[in-house]
């Protein structure tokens, strides 16, 4: 678990495509600290040893105690400007960088978009948003699984997100961590890919509880492979009944919008 090995305390880099490359990087220390550099040299992160249960559980929830009052803050931050925050969690290769490729040209016309990208290391994702348009900082979090409550506040004031816009946050790929820490979003969303297998929900309960909605992506690879999306679904609402769930394929397009309907739907509530 990732509170007890300590990778929330991990130092992250924010990296904003839009600034000149020398001047690109901040380094987000844990405490909030932060400092502007060409990130040239490697950070050594140590973990944080703790020895008797009593001693970690105090740990997690003190980690958790801080983020959930920054994501607090972050919330309130977003509901007074009327901005619509998604975060989009999935393990890795689900599909969730596509999916965003496919979707901000076609809410753009509508309305500002802006989005927060996490990952270990590189800005390829950031750079594959960019070009649809996109406002978008990378945050680069070394060792750390997860996104924040702080490293988004940060990446709200390198965005600086238009009122009443929408704000997509995709975490690093991972399915458990980033269902434990609250980043102040309105809304989150699981994506899955129908080539992960159907036991996945069943695997990862906390994940799938933690969302609102599922997309279940790639179905244009279902005649391909052996994949049963009746049983996906009934472990989904094994996991959580009130879990809604839509169907889409990013690289084709299909169930788009109906994803596009409900984005439009919720964001509407955020004014």
């Amino acid at each position: 678990m990732c509170d007890t090995c300590g990778c929330s305390s991990h130092d992250a880099t924010l990296i904003d495509l839009q600034m000149p490359a020398a001047n690109g990087e901040v380094h987000v220390h844990s405490d909030g600290t932060r400092h502007s550099h060409p990130h040239t040299h490697s950070h050594s992160h140590s973990h944080v040893a703790v020895e008797g249960n009593s001693r970690t559980v105090r740990l997690e929830q003190d980690i958790l105690a801080r983020n959930t009052e920054l994501a607090r803050l972050n919330r309130q931050w977003l509901q007074e400007r009327g901005i619509f925050a998604v975060n989009l969690m999935s393990s890795p290769g689900s599909g969730k960088t596509t999916l965003l490729e496919r979707t901000l040209p076609l809410l753009l016309p509508d309305r500002p978009v802006t989005v927060i990208e996490g990952d270990q290391e590189t800005a390829r994702d950031a750079q594959r948003i960019q070009r649809t348009g996109c406002r978008v900082v990378q945050f680069n979090t070394g060792g750390g699984c997860h996104l924040d409550a702080q490293m988004v506040r940060c990446g709200l004031e390198a965005l600086a997100p238009a009122p009443d816009s929408l704000l997509f946050i995709e975490n690093v790929g991972n399915l458990v961590c980033p269902a434990l820490f609250d980043l102040g979003e309105q809304r989150r969303v699981v994506v899955v890919s129908v080539t992960e297998g159907e036991d996945k929900p069943l695997k990862y309960p906390q994940m799938f509880r933690a969302a609102s909605l599922m997309l279940l992506n790639k179905v244009d690879l279902l005649p391909h492979i052996d994949f049963d999306v009746r049983e996906f679904m009934a472990n989904a609402r094994t996991v959580n009944p009130a879990l809604e769930i839509l169907s889409v394929s990013a690289r084709c397009g299909e169930g788009m919008e109906n994803w596009l309907g409900w984005l439009r739907e919720h964001a509407a509530t955020a004014r």
